[in-house]
């Protein structure tokens, strides 16, 4: 049992002097969507060097045998609904399943968001900065890959339909999938937060969200082996530090009245 001055405290509750103050956060939080989405406007254009990257990126994967991206794909073409669901999940899935994964940590494990909200902004930085240094066409857009662009054909679909003119997203991220990174952060987040026997069930977020990037067509194989390896060394820098045990203070030390304080250690010969 954890102790709060002389009152036990119930190991389930959240550690409220953990929480950082809200309006703080809301203002971090929101900085750092927008450093984001900046950072991919900023890394838009350089279409060749896009599409020759992507060239490279198949090539190797072809070259190291990794299963074509065109077998997921296969599997979701089988059904219009399942397409449509897929694309569904991969337009609206990716950021509001992160806000409230970080909502509910702040309300609920504070001392676990402050760690999740440090690994995910020390990800997306890194990853920023990728697509900076390697701008890659998605597999989509890549003749070689004879892939379907399936939220263009089937719908919905976030991005528009000229590459190059579209200011509202940077469709040459491709490399590393903050989509997969993201999702496996929340996914690992809530199984380390939470004590439930099914809370390996979180894991099927990524496990979706890798379905569905390849799927469309959105993503190689490589972009989430490389964000899933970038995730791994930032977990491993900046591990979860857990809470010292509140231990209860010690009790002060009996107060002997003067009397018989004097009578126990007065001298023996004048004991009667």
């Amino acid at each position: 049992m954890k102790y709060a001055g002389n009152k036990p405290v119930d190991p389930q509750s959240p550690d409220t002097t953990a929480r950082p103050p809200l309006v703080r956060e809301l203002l971090l939080v929101a900085g750092l969507f927008l450093v984001y989405k900046l950072g991919r406007q900023a890394a838009n254009g350089h279409m060749d060097e896009a599409f020759r990257n992507g060239d490279r990126v198949w090539d190797l994967e072809r070259a190291v045998h990794l299963p074509g991206e065109g077998i997921v794909q296969r599997l979701l073409l089988h059904d219009d609904t399942l397409i449509h669901l897929a694309n569904t999940y991969y337009a609206t899935v990716h950021f509001p399943a992160t806000v409230l994964f970080l909502a509910w940590l702040y309300w609920r494990r504070p001392r676990h968001y402050v760690w999740s909200r440090r690994v995910l902004a020390v990800l997306t930085g890194a990853a920023l900065a990728l697509h900076l240094l390697f701008p890659l066409a998605p597999p989509r857009l890549l003749a070689a890959a004879h892939l379907v662009d399936t939220g263009r054909v089937y719908g919905p679909s976030v991005y528009g339909a000229r590459p190059a003119a579209d200011s509202m997203a940077n469709q040459f991220a491709a490399m590393p999938s903050l989509h997969f990174g993201w999702a496996v952060m929340v996914g690992v987040g809530l199984v380390v937060a939470t004590r439930s026997r099914w809370r390996w069930l979180w894991l099927l977020h990524p496990a979706i969200t890798l379905f569905v990037i390849v799927g469309t067509a959105n993503h190689y194989w490589l972009d989430s082996i490389v964000v899933a390896a970038l995730l791994a060394v930032i977990l491993v820098a900046l591990p979860l530090r857990r809470a010292e045990p509140v231990r209860p203070p010690l009790p002060w030390p009996s107060v002997v009245p003067q009397r018989e304080h004097s009578a126990v250690y007065a001298p023996s010969g004048a004991r009667r």
